[in-house]
Order: C-alpha cells, then sequence, then structure tokens
C-alpha cells in the first residue's frame, strides 16, 4: 500500500520564473524552456519570466538576485549547466546562494534518471532549495531531463512547497 500525503488546498495557482542558462540556445531553439512553459501552463500556472543567460557565474547570480526581488514570483527553474563540463558553472553559482537545500529533490532526480540512462545519472548536479522566499530548482538542459524533473518531481510538489513558504 503507497502512502501518499495529505493533499494539497485546491486552486492554488505559482508564479514561475525560466531561466535557461546555455551558450548556443535561443529563444527559437530552446526546446527545454518551451517545455517548461508549457507543463507550467497546462498545469495552470503563471509564467511571469522567461529568459536565456549565459553561463556565466555572475550573469547566472544577477539572474537569481533580480527574479528574487519580483515579489510576484514564487519560483525560478533553471534548465542547462548543470554536468561537470568546465561551462557548467549553474549548480556552483545556485548552490551558494540557497538558504535552504532540498537534498531529496537532487537524490530523486538522479535516482530516477539512474532508471533511464543508468550510471551517467552520476554526472548530474540538479539542486533546488528557497533564497529569498523563492522556490528555486536547477536541472540539466535536456528535454528528457527537463520532462523527468517536471513530471515526476517539481509540479507534483509546486504548490504544496509553495504554500509551505507562504505560512507566516
Amino acid at each position: 500500500m503507497t502512502h501518499l500525503p495529505h493533499p494539497d488546498a485546491a486552486g492554488i495557482t505559482v508564479t514561475c520564473a525560466i531561466v535557461t542558462v546555455s551558450d548556443t540556445r535561443s529563444i527559437e531553439t530552446d526546446k527545454s524552456g518551451q517545455l517548461i512553459q508549457q507543463l507550467l501552463q497546462d498545469a495552470k500556472h503563471t509564467i511571469e519570466a522567461y529568459t536565456i543567460v549565459k553561463d556565466e557565474p555572475a550573469d547566472i547570480k544577477q539572474q537569481v538576485e533580480a527574479l528574487s526581488k519580483n515579489e510576484s514570483v514564487d519560483v525560478i527553474i533553471f534548465n542547462g549547466g548543470t554536468g561537470i563540463a568546465p561551462r557548467d558553472t549553474t549548480y556552483d553559482a545556485i548552490e551558494q546562494l540557497l538558504e535552504k537545500t532540498l537534498p531529496g529533490f537532487g537524490e530523486l532526480f538522479r535516482f530516477l534518471s539512474y532508471q533511464e540512462i543508468g550510471s551517467r545519472a552520476i554526472a548530474s548536479r540538479a539542486v533546488a532549495g528557497v533564497y529569498q522566499q523563492k522556490l528555486i530548482f536547477s536541472v540539466p538542459g535536456s528535454s528528457n531531463a527537463v520532462k523527468l524533473a517536471m513530471e515526476k518531481l517539481i509540479l507534483p510538489e509546486l504548490a504544496h512547497l509553495v504554500s509551505q513558504l507562504r505560512k507566516k
């Protein structure tokens, strides 16, 4: 018997910002960023911002800082730059900003990835946490990884996690 968590409050709409980290993608070629937008909209959430930034730590941090100041944004979802190649700096830039981490997110993402792609999943540095009352997710940039993270982890828990952050 599977134990299900208590139900979320009905009708919570979450306002999200999407940031694709890439040195090569454009708005037209950013299939992963488009997929995140589509999945959020299908789940009746709102897109407040969408941008593409170069895989430069200063640029990534600047996006976190700017979006965190936007009072309407609840969640920032990054995709790209989570591997170990020299240009993969998203994890490094975001992880040091997080005030609280959600270690289970990265652990579960790698577990689910392992089931799909095998041992290559160890190279993923997917991470999630909280910065200035904003929920932040950072996932790999491949569309398969985005789909996995969104459908299996982020969307099922988004309303619950944001409602936890909204508690006074």
